[in-house]
């Protein structure tokens, strides 16, 4: 990276303070766009968010959709704060509080890889019974697929990142529509690549993402610090989520409190607070989802358990003699997804760079993604890392027909490039 673009990614800053930057966006997007929604609220993020935006609407007598999906794990507390903050905003707000079943990762399980929050075949399994104000009638929506099941696999759902896009577009019924986030660039290396990297913004507003057709996100606190939220909090006294009292008396720090389902790839590492801070909700979390005990007890530990951390080579093996040995302890079907991701992988590196797999890199190189080793590869698996980001894979969305049909051209890609041909 050249000295000056390194520059560029520096804070500047604006010269006032952040909440009247906020304002100053909320503002703009209600003077642009003739269509405006909410994505959330559950969080303290999203929440301040919210407050702003209403705070615009009634300003002007203008109503605004509120879209919540409800992923069924969350704590009586955050239910209560949101029908508090439905109530306040009740007269600006146009609200569809989704219970309906939605795809969700759980990455303290192979043998669960995914959960679905309100199946309706583990009703009696539910960690609490849907709210009365939610709707759990799927046919209210047209763009929403029933869940299905794929060729002799497990029941799967819509995942969020579809529910998300296809109720934007529908709500919106074409014209111009700018979504409300609440993402803020302090929460994680993830979140400041996802503001900063180059793509499609609204008249170069680096708070803004074009999400196809007509479509923008729109982010008015992405520059907010924790700090800044509780702050604001602090100083107006406005309601939020009392779940993070809870979380502080825990011993959670403040960097570290999340309201999200708590079996993804980056959350799994508070499972312990549950049972700490509400143990009867914890049963009911280690009845719903595998794995999720064994999660609470090894998210922390540093080692091969998980992956965190430093690994270590068992006696006998080379790294890529280790990660054959990991595939073929998996359940089938998960051993075949990671082989079709390695396969991919390996084929890359063949091509793109001339470079064969070796053993083991510059750990630096390896950390950094610039090198081709078994040991990368190791370290994915026992991370749980489904996705296989540390092997430079994104998110995948995919119909049951795609996916069947994706299943048959990488077999025949393996048996072609001699990478797990089996």
């Amino acid at each position: 990276m050249s000295r000056a673009k390194e520059r560029s990614l520096l804070k500047q800053g604006l010269g006032i303070d952040v909440l009247t930057a906020a304002r100053q966006r909320v503002a703009w997007v209600f003077d642009t766009f003739p269509c405006i929604y909410i994505s959330g609220p559950s969080g303290k993020d999203s929440g301040v968010m919210m407050h702003l935006v209403c705070q615009e609407a009634r300003l002007r007598g203008r109503k605004v959709g509120v879209f919540y999906m409800d992923l069924e794990a969350h704590h009586e507390r955050t239910i209560s704060w949101l029908r508090e903050m439905f109530a306040m905003y009740a007269d600006v707000i146009d609200l569809h509080w989704l219970a309906l079943p939605i795809r969700l990762r759980n990455a303290v399980s192979q043998f669960e890889p995914y959960w679905i929050a309100w199946d309706p075949e583990r009703r009696a399994d539910w960690v609490r019974p849907p709210p009365p104000e939610a709707v759990t009638d799927w046919t209210r929506y047209p763009w929403y697929r029933p869940p299905w099941r794929t060729e002799g696999g497990p029941l799967v759902a819509m995942e969020f990142e579809e529910i998300y896009a296809e109720f934007g577009h529908w709500w919106s019924g074409g014209k111009a529509c700018a979504c409300f986030i609440g993402l803020r660039t302090d929460e994680s290396l993830t979140r400041w690549r996802a503001m900063t990297q180059e793509k499609s913004r609204f008249e170069g507003r680096i708070w803004t993402t074009w999400k196809g057709r007509s479509m923008w996100n729109v982010y008015p606190i992405y520059d907010w610090a924790t700090e800044d939220i509780w702050t604001f909090h602090g100083k107006t006294g406005l309601p939020y989520n009392t779940f993070y009292d809870l979380m502080y008396q825990a011993g959670v720090p403040l960097s570290q409190m999340r309201i999200c389902q708590p079996f993804g790839d980056d959350q799994r590492r508070g499972l312990a607070m549950y049972h700490a801070v509400d143990p009867e909700m914890w049963t009911r979390l280690v009845g719903r989802v595998a794995g999720a005990n064994m999660g609470a007890i090894y998210c922390g530990v540093r080692g091969n358990v998980l992956g965190n951390g430093k690994v270590v080579l068992p006696p006998g093996h080379t790294w890529e003699s280790y990660v054959r040995f990991l595939l073929d302890t998996m359940p089938p079907a998960e051993s075949e997804h990671y082989k079709d991701k390695i396969a991919v992988f390996v084929q890359w590196w063949r091509v793109h760079r001339g470079v064969e797999m070796v053993d083991e890199a510059d750990p630096k190189l390896e950390a950094s993604k610039q090198a081709a080793s078994w040991r990368r590869v190791a370290k994915v698996i026992l991370k749980n890392d489904r996705l296989c980001k540390g092997l430079s894979f994104g998110q995948q969305l995919s119909t049951p027909s795609a996916f069947n049909q994706y299943r048959k051209v990488m077999r025949a890609r393996r048996r072609r490039w001699g990478i797990f041909p089996d």
